[in-house]
C-alpha cells in the first residue's frame, strides 16, 4: 500500500511526575476509573489487560506519591467487601480527564498547522515535548503586526523586551490559529535552524530573525555543539552547529554572539 502521499499525524501522551518519579499516565488514570466503575480490583484489571498484582504495585505507587490514599478497601458487606476511589483519587480522574481533553486540541492544531505548512517532519521535534531544545526555543508574545500576501502571511511577534519574532505562515493557518493583533501566541524554533554570527562578523543575512546576546553555555558533541545564548532583552536561545563552526566563530562563555533564523523556520502555535 502506497504511504508515502499520506499526511503525518501528531500524537502524544500526557503524564504526571512527583518530585521526578513516574506517578502515571493514561494507564494509571484507566485503573482508576475502571475501580470506579467495578468497585473491584481485579475485574478494574482484566478490563485493561494488566495483572492483578501489577494493579495494586500501581496503586501502592500512587497513594505514595500523592501522599494520601487514592484507593481505599471496603470490608463486609454482602459481597464481601471491594474497592473504591477516594474523594481524592476521583477528583485526580477527573482533573486528568480535562487536562487530556485540552493537550489533544493542543496537539490536533499543531498537527493541522504541520499539514497545512508542509512542515510535517518538523513537527516531530513537538512530539518529544520534553525535548531541551523544544523547550528553550518557546517564545510567549503578543501578534503586534500581520502582512497579507497572495498565499502566507507574514505574523510579526512581539516577546517582550522591545524583541520581535517574524514568521510566515499560510492564510489558512492565520485563519485556523487567528492571528490577529493582540492575540496571544507563542513561537517554536528549532535549534538546527539557527545560525550563529558573532558581533565582529561583517556581513548581511537575509534572514528577518535576529536575536543577540552573550554565550552562556556551551555542551560540545563528537560532531556538534549546542550553543545557549542569553539574549540582551532575557531569556535564552539554543543552537546546534558543527564543532568546526564554534571553533572558527570562537565562541566561548562571554563571548556576544546573536542567533539568525529565517521567517519560515518559526512555528507559530496559540494557547487553546
Amino acid at each position: 500500500m502506497e504511504t508515502k502521499d499520506k499526511p503525518i499525524e501528531l500524537r502524544g501522551s500526557v503524564w504526571m511526575m512527583v518530585g521526578g518519579e513516574n506517578f502515571g499516565g493514561p494507564g494509571r488514570v484507566a485503573l482508576l476509573a475502571r475501580i470506579a466503575e467495578c468497585g473491584s480490583i481485579t475485574q478494574a484489571a482484566k478490563a485493561i489487560k494488566m495483572s492483578y498484582k501489577a494493579a495494586w504495585d500501581a496503586i501502592d505507587s500512587m497513594n505514595n506519591l500523592a501522599g494520601e490514599p487514592l484507593v481505599e478497601r471496603l470490608t463486609g458487606g454482602k459481597g464481601g467487601g471491594g474497592t473504591r476511589l477516594t474523594r481524592r483519587g476521583a477528583q485526580l480522574v477527573a482533573n486528568f480527564r480535562i487536562i487530556e481533553r485540552e493537550h489533544r486540541r493542543f496537539v490536533d492544531q499543531l498537527s493541522q498547522q504541520a499539514q497545512a505548512e508542509g512542515i510535517a517532519d518538523d513537527f516531530l521535534l513537538i512530539r518529544k515535548m520534553n525535548m531541551k531544545t523544544s523547550a528553550r526555543n518557546q517564545f510567549l508574545g503578543k501578534v503586534t503586526h500581520v502582512k497579507q500576501g497572495a498565499v502566507n502571511d507574514e505574523i510579526e511577534l512581539e516577546i517582550g523586551a522591545g524583541q520581535k519574532i517574524v514568521a510566515i505562515v499560510t492564510q489558512e493557518s492565520t485563519r485556523g490559529l487567528g492571528l490577529c493583533c493582540g492575540a496571544e501566541a507563542f513561537a517554536l524554533i528549532k535549534a538546527s535552524s539557527i545560525i550563529l554570527v558573532t558581533e565582529d562578523a561583517d556581513a548581511k543575512f537575509s534572514a528577518r530573525n535576529c536575536m543577540s546576546g552573550t554565550v552562556s553555555r556551551l555542551q560540545p558533541g563528537a560532531v556538534n555543539t549546542e550553543v545557549v545564548i542569553e539574549l540582551s532583552g532575557g531569556g535564552a536561545i539554543a543552537a546546534i552547529i558543527t564543532n568546526e563552526s564554534c571553533n572558527t566563530l570562537g565562541l566561548a562563555v562571554g563571548v556576544k554572539a546573536s542567533a539568525i533564523f529565517k521567517a519560515s523556520s518559526v512555528i507559530l502555535g496559540v494557547p487553546a
